[in-house]
């Protein structure tokens, strides 16, 4: 691997890295509504010079550069959430602004930047001739914010479409990541009977039942545990929301729903969470009621719909594992120091490619984790040169790294 050249590629790049981000800030693309800033990707994929560029069933977008045997794939999910309070940001929040190095609007960490970068290094890529061992693939994929990993879901399983190597653009501050928690949804549906709010005693309030659940819940969360090896960290689950209705507001309420976000650490699944809220609720006397697990159901913006319960199973590789060896070489050969190798707090498209898949992934990023979904979102044009660099370099230090073991 050259490199110095890898390095001088990005930093040519740099401009026209910051510009790709500021372009699709500018055209809204929320979750099931993104096929205007797929148009403008594809555009950009074109000029590089990418090939087989195509897009999938629920709209996502691929291209690739050079022809190996192995797919290592470069992901960005493109859909971004919407803007919240207007009053809250200083500037329209679809400016896509650059100025003093910093690039600003929704999606610039969350998680527009990756795919800026992915589209700098495949123009590395294409300069540099790659020829190796590797098809670096680049999707920019649909629905994540609603649905995270659906997207890969479909490609793996109905369009057959299987990395080798997958290593998610999330924001990750530079940093390289080995893993995070799973999530799953939890609705929690409980029943009273109704009665004249004169005559309480009559009826059964659901909402009480709700608030018994709700303190429940919270002392589960406060009993989860860490992982064994303290990487991940513990579970948790927070109530989200709380619906109590009843016949009238002059009646006792005979319905309530919780709605709650479960994190999911190693060795956790689905089915001990569930078992988990229940025991919990029994403890606490609320009887009458239901756990469940939701089902995602929404059409992407081709019209297709493709369905899947709300689980995305936690993930993690280990850190002598050959990917993460490449990931610090690449890092290394290119700064001079190792990377700082750590975990993502929120969840990714890796639960579908490695928790449900077992196909080992890494993440690397450009912005921080903690702009996601906060007003006024920035990105730094530094971090999407390095990672543009980063993403260039990684074929060359699996092959190597490859040829060492």
């Amino acid at each position: 691997m050259d490199a110095q050249r890898i390095l001088a590629e990005a930093r040519a790049r740099r401009d026209k890295a910051a510009s790709y981000l500021s372009q699709m800030i500018k055209v809204p693309g929320y979750s099931c509504a993104e096929k205007d800033r797929i148009q403008v990707i594809k555009k950009l994929c074109e000029e590089v010079g990418m090939e087989d560029i195509r897009i999938d069933g629920l709209g996502s977008l691929l291209g690739r550069v050079g022809k190996g045997k192995k797919k290592l794939v470069f992901d960005a999910h493109i859909d971004t959430v919407g803007v919240g309070d207007p009053t809250r940001w200083k500037r329209n929040p679809h400016s896509g602004d650059i100025e003093d190095g910093l690039v600003h609007g929704r999606g610039a960490s969350d998680q527009l930047g990756g795919a800026a970068s992915m589209i700098a290094a495949a123009g590395i890529l294409k300069t540099l001739a790659y020829a190796g061992d590797f098809t670096a693939w680049f999707a920019f994929t649909v629905l994540e914010e609603d649905c995270d990993g659906l997207c890969w879901k479909y490609l793996i399983e109905e369009e057959k479409f299987v990395p080798d190597l997958f290593v998610s653009t999330e924001p990750t501050s530079c940093r390289l990541y080995r893993g995070h928690r799973g999530r799953m949804e939890i609705q929690i549906d409980i029943r009273g009977v109704s009665a004249h709010g004169s005559a309480p005693e009559r009826g059964s309030n659901a909402g009480y039942k709700a608030a018994k659940a709700a303190l429940a819940l919270e002392k589960l969360n406060a009993e989860l545990k860490p992982d064994d090896d303290g990487f991940l960290g513990k579970g948790t689950i927070v109530v989200s929301q709380i619906k109590v209705q009843g016949p009238s507001q002059c009646a006792v309420p005979d319905q309530a729903m919780l709605y709650c976000d479960r994190r999911l650490t190693w060795g956790e699944t689905d089915s001990l969470a569930i078992s988990q809220v229940e025991q919990k609720l029994r403890e606490a006397g609320v009887d009458e009621f239901t756990v469940k697990m939701p089902e995602y159901s929404q059409s992407a913006y081709t019209g297709k719909l493709y369905k899947q319960e709300l689980y995305f199973p936690t993930w993690k590789i280990p850190a002598d594992h050959h990917l993460v060896r490449s990931g610090v070489v690449a890092y290394k050969d290119l700064y001079g120091k190792d990377p700082v190798v750590d975990k993502w707090t929120f969840s990714t498209n890796a639960v579908a490619v490695c928790g449900r898949h077992q196909i080992p992934s890494i993440g690397f990023g450009p912005g921080d984790e903690n702009q996601a979904h906060a007003p006024n979102e920035i990105n730094r044009v530094d971090d999407l040169e390095k990672c543009a660099a980063f993403y260039a370099a990684l074929p060359f230090a699996l092959e190597s790294t490859a040829e060492k073991a």
